[in-house]
């Protein structure tokens, strides 16, 4: 098979993670006998940096011409520290979200049987945890109209928006999941307060005949928050806004122990982008110190979901999980033992796929 694959290696640890990434999907490529191609675009403070702009044209034409976007991450101290800043790193994410219609974030959480013991959830709660999420991307509150200040500065006002379309593809996505899961779908809303989340439920009520397979449970979202740390495993498929995905997804990243372990998948109509759940570390960028696996492990959500390659995608997890066993890795999860540098692990990870 031929791929196009862009890649937006981003700020911080960014550039060192794809690098690893890109280690394996070359790997894969060759094991498999598939042609890959990369492109490279500049994206978040580095592009301000470059150009001024954090999503710039010439990104957005290297992401539209490809099969799939591997990213790395977004995020600078000198923008987080500067309220005032009126171009920020993480608008170049949103305006991407937006022009290549990525409506649907796919954030899977799940423990690996090594590192378990490093679950801020006692074992019972969190042995064999995996669920997923599907948040909505490209609505809700962090797009509505009007937004902003009044005159005085004394008062800011946002807007949460929602349309039945948007929330109708968000959901199939989500109830043809559940299909090949466990059948069981959460509809995560606040419908006893907020009318977007009245249009979220009478929505999903309403597709739900047509999945007659899959059962749908409608909790509100203050309620999992407290159920996610209390009995996660109770969960399979959740749908939800933007603004309650957004805060529930990195709530459940700890589960598994370590923000350094997990992927995530931005899916829309015809481009997908795949990065890892962490942000861009900037403490660690250029020591060579940082957990290249959640990148890796994207990669293999991107054979999946992009290219519906599942071999390729469970080799990749198998030997991630292989890598974890025999203690290759970082020194965020070495507890003690040798810690390997990030290229290092890179290195073992693609000689294994090899091998």
């Amino acid at each position: 098979m031929e791929m196009n694959i862009a890649l937006l290696p981003g700020d911080g640890i960014g550039p060192e993670v794809i690098a690893q990434a890109v280690k394996v999907v070359k790997a894969i490529g060759q094991k498999f006998g598939h042609q890959i191609s990369f492109k490279e675009g500049l994206v978040g403070a580095s592009a301000i940096d470059a150009t001024g702009d954090p999503y710039p044209d010439a990104t957005h034409e290297i992401c539209a011409a490809s099969d799939a976007v591997l990213f790395g991450a977004i995020g600078d101290p000198k923008y987080d520290n500067d309220p005032k800043a009126k171009v920020r790193p993480e608008q170049g994410l949103l305006r991407m979200r937006q022009k290549l219609g990525l409506f649907a974030n796919v954030r899977p959480t799940f423990t690996f049987p090594s590192l378990v013991h490093k679950s801020p959830l006692k074992l019972d709660r969190v042995e064999g945890v995996d669920f997923v999420f599907f948040r909505e991307l490209t609505g809700g509150i962090y797009f509505g109209e009007p937004r902003g200040r009044n005159e005085q500065g004394t008062k800011a006002f946002d807007t949460n928006v929602y349309s039945k379309e948007e929330i109708v593809r968000l959901a199939r996505m989500g109830f043809e999941a559940a299909q090949k899961r466990r059948k069981l779908l959460t509809c995560v809303d606040k419908a006893n307060v907020m009318a977007t989340s009245r249009l979220w439920r009478e929505t999903v009520q309403e597709l739900a005949a047509e999945y007659p397979d899959v059962k749908v449970e409608y909790e509100f979202v203050d309620a999992v928050a407290m159920r996610l740390i209390q009995w996660p495993k109770a969960y399979d498929v959740l749908i939800t806004e933007n603004l309650f995905g957004d805060i529930l997804t990195d709530e459940a990243s700890v589960i598994s122990g370590s923000m350094g372990l997990m992927p995530s998948a931005s899916l829309g109509s015809d481009v997908k982008l795949f990065e890892p759940i962490h942000g861009s570390y900037p403490q660690a960028a250029g020591k060579d110190i940082a957990n290249p696996l959640a990148t890796v492990l994207s990669a293999a959500m991107m054979f999946e979901y992009a290219f519906d390659l599942k071999e390729e995608a469970n080799l990749i997890s198998d030997i991630v999980n292989l890598s974890l066993t025999e203690g290759i890795v970082t020194e965020d999860i070495a507890e003690g033992g040798k810690a390997y540098k990030t290229s290092e692990v890179g290195d073992w990870l693609a000689s294994k796929i090899l091998g």
